[in-house]
């Protein structure tokens, strides 16, 4: 199969269905929970008013028991107990960073296994969330990138994760208690494993639960999606989602990027950067983020400083510099911390932010890049990456 050829999610998606037969109402959209309550014997005159009840339970209170959604009535909670399920994948793993970062190895339907892992800083705490059971991009210094693609998440697994964070995190608040504060799970970034824009739909069915002001609450601009380049499907991002754009860029030439990132072999870097003017949504307030991945020798002389610079003018953006996160049989070695603030001081004198990333999570192979389902762990050999990628 062509590797970058696009995916056909519902090909690739399981049914929405639980390990016990029954519709898993965690992912619904607010209209296909009506309808489905509608098609069990609901009064469509009462259903808005069920969805809105069942929706607080599971997405405000945390609530996975329809016998705990105690202003439904007795009957109608058994009713809903025979025909419905309120499912979120399983917890196999989970593993605490000296710094603080957590990663969890969850286990979804078919028994495929995806990671997902929480960043707490000072200001914040970013859940780095996946979309796909590996990659079909390959992307050569990416550790997903060297499992292949099992299939695309559902957008009942896709927000589960979230749930099943903030049950770690003890976020849920308990009935009839205030929920005002700060909040431990503030942020979403699509940048787990799989390219999100190659299983849109569900990835916008799951954020709209998530930016849904009855249940999660997150502001459309504490989530954001990372897409290596799926051009067609950009635009399209802001007008369905309307949430923060990442790119995964990485290279200032279409002979580079095509070796790291194959899908720059579809849409080269010309036709990312006319749709990247056009986004809907860019503004000095809205800037896009340009991923960059310092590999040494590879992307980051003075020269692809300069160039990435001409590049992006015109575009309201920010640069986020990340030092490789290495991993067994890499091809690739992380620039030096040298190398890496001169790259980061030209950006910075053009006028753009350059934040370098500080690796989070290492040694528990937490950090970007560096995800890859337990289940799927045959590695590739740093020759066969090289023979693969000419690098």
């Amino acid at each position: 199969m062509d590797p970058v050829a696009p995916i056909i999610p519902d090909m690739l998606t399981v049914p929405r269905k639980a390990v016990d037969g029954l519709p898993n109402l965690v992912g619904m959209s607010r209209e296909a929970m009506r309808d489905a309550l509608i098609g069990v014997g609901t009064a469509e005159k009462q259903a808005k008013m069920r969805v809105g009840q069942i929706w607080q339970w599971i997405y405000h209170w945390g609530v996975r028991d329809f016998d705990q959604m105690t202003n439904l009535s007795k009957d109608y909670r058994a009713m809903l107990k025979e025909q419905f399920v309120v499912a979120v994948p399983e917890v196999v793993t989970r593993q605490v960073s000296d710094d603080g970062t957590r990663k969890y190895l969850v286990r979804i339907a078919g028994g495929h296994e995806v990671e997902v892992v929480y960043i707490p800083e000072t200001d914040r705490g970013t859940l780095c969330i996946s979309s796909q059971v590996g990659c079909t991009l390959t992307c050569s210094f990416c550790h997903t990138g060297t499992q292949k693609l099992v299939r695309n998440l559902t957008s009942a697994e896709i927000i589960g994760q979230v749930l099943v964070a903030r049950d770690d995190l003890g976020e849920w608040p308990e009935h009839g208690t205030r929920t005002d504060g700060p909040r431990l799970l503030s942020n979403i970034v699509l940048m787990g494993m799989g390219e999100p824009l190659y299983n849109f739909e569900n990835v916008r069915d799951a954020m709209k639960i998530a930016m849904d002001p009855d249940g999660i609450q997150l502001s459309r601009r504490r989530i954001t999606l990372s897409t290596s380049g799926v051009v067609p499907e950009i635009a399209r991002t802001a007008q369905e989602i309307g949430c923060q754009l990442a790119i995964s860029f990485h290279a200032t030439t279409d002979e580079v990027r095509d070796k790291l990132v194959p899908i720059n072999k579809r849409w080269p870097i010309a036709d990312l950067l006319d749709a990247l003017r056009a986004y809907p949504k860019v503004s000095n307030s809205e800037r896009i983020t340009f991923e960059y991945v310092m590999l040494d020798g590879v992307n980051d002389s003075d020269a692809d400083a300069h160039r990435l610079m001409k590049l992006i003018d015109g575009i309201p953006a920010k640069i986020n510099l990340i030092p490789f996160n290495e991993w067994p049989g890499a091809p690739y070695k992380r620039s030096s911390n040298n190398r890496i603030r001169a790259f980061a001081d030209i950006v910075h004198k053009a006028g753009y932010s350059s934040p370098v990333r500080k690796p989070r999570g290492e040694d528990i192979m937490a950090a970007c890049g560096q995800l890859k389902s337990e289940t799927e762990r045959g590695r590739k050999s740093r020759a066969q990456i090289k023979a693969e990628t000419g690098t």
